[in-house]
């Protein structure tokens, strides 16, 4: 069964620059490269959700300008349904990645038009969310259209999934609407206040957003792999080895294939996990963020031909 996902999230265009290193304070230094790609952390996970096979929906907004036209191409190109994309009077969101040799980024975001989500855009997409078996959000977009959006997923039955990127504090009256939150070490440490070295503190962690009222937690560790947490199972999946050339999106990707694959009751998690860490390390092999987000056949391929599992 095709698992039917509505991201409600950001639209950027990323303007890549590729640098040794990061500069120093006063220091000027020349770049190696540049590029220009489709982004925003929204869109990412959109684009890896329909080409991991998911019927994939995306509410949000773009400005009435070129940077507008590309980003609408790029969603409808991954076959996403786009009625709700509408337009703000703003500019596109546009970000801004410091690429360094190592493959590690630093990322300065404009929200743009992104910011300018409003609950009559939700409500108007209430049809959507409630035709969807998951909605996705991060916070690129004002979060009181998410907590209105998560509200009604969850009347409805829809399974939430959040990722409070860039980590911020979370309303209550959004968390007591989240079914799965996917966090990194660094916004899990913002949330809970627990640093995440070992699994000792993956567990504190994790237990600590069940008190917030998160009973199910997927904590991705970087070169490491993911820990996850439910009410039902807890375990951890180690990373398919891989040299990075580009991690910008490899969070995004890990979540959006993820709800491709994911079972509405979780059960399946473990196999989800793995899944979306094969379509990371595959992403993070490439520089862009929509370009390196791989398909499906390609991910399966990659699985099956892998030696880790």
């Amino acid at each position: 069964m095709v698992n039917r996902v509505t991201v409600l999230g950001s639209l950027n265009v990323d303007h890549i620059m590729q640098i040794k290193r990061l500069p120093l304070p006063g220091e000027t230094m020349t770049m190696t490269d540049k590029q220009i790609a489709g982004g925003g952390k929204g869109s990412n996970q959109a684009i890896a959700a329909a080409r991991s096979g998911a019927r994939t929906a995306f509410i949000g907004k773009i400005g009435a300008d070129e940077q507008g036209k590309l980003m609408r191409t790029y969603l409808e190109d991954a076959k996403i349904d786009t009625s709700s994309v509408t337009l703000a009077d703003a500019e596109t969101g546009q970000a801004f990645i410091l690429l360094q040799e190592n493959g590690e980024n630093s990322i300065l975001v404009l929200g743009g038009a992104n910011q300018a989500l409003t609950a009559t855009d939700i409500e108007a997409a209430k049809p959507k969310i409630k035709d969807s078996d998951f909605l996705i959000t991060q916070f690129e977009t004002p979060i009181e259209q998410a907590i209105k959006a998560f509200a009604y997923a969850k009347e409805n039955g829809v399974v939430t999934i959040l990722n409070p990127a860039p980590a911020k504090r979370v309303p209550k009256e959004l968390l007591e609407n989240v079914d799965l939150i996917v966090l990194n070490e660094t916004e899990t440490e913002i949330l809970t206040g627990i640093k995440v070295v070992e699994e000792d503190t993956w567990r504190a962690a994790a237990e600590k957003l069940a008190k917030l009222g998160v009973q199910n937690t997927i904590i991705t560790l970087g070169s490491k792999g993911a820990y996850y947490k439910t009410s039902e199972a807890e375990g951890f999946i180690k990373a398919f080895k891989v040299t990075a050339v580009d991690t910008t999106a490899a969070g995004d990707t890990f979540l959006g294939a993820l709800s491709s694959q994911l079972d509405r009751d979780l059960t399946n998690i473990a196999e989800a996990i793995v899944f979306a860490s094969m379509a990371s390390a595959l992403a993070v092999q490439k520089i862009g963020a929509i370009p390196s987000i791989p398909r499906l056949e390609t991910v399966n391929e990659a699985l099956g031909s892998a030696t880790d599992y």
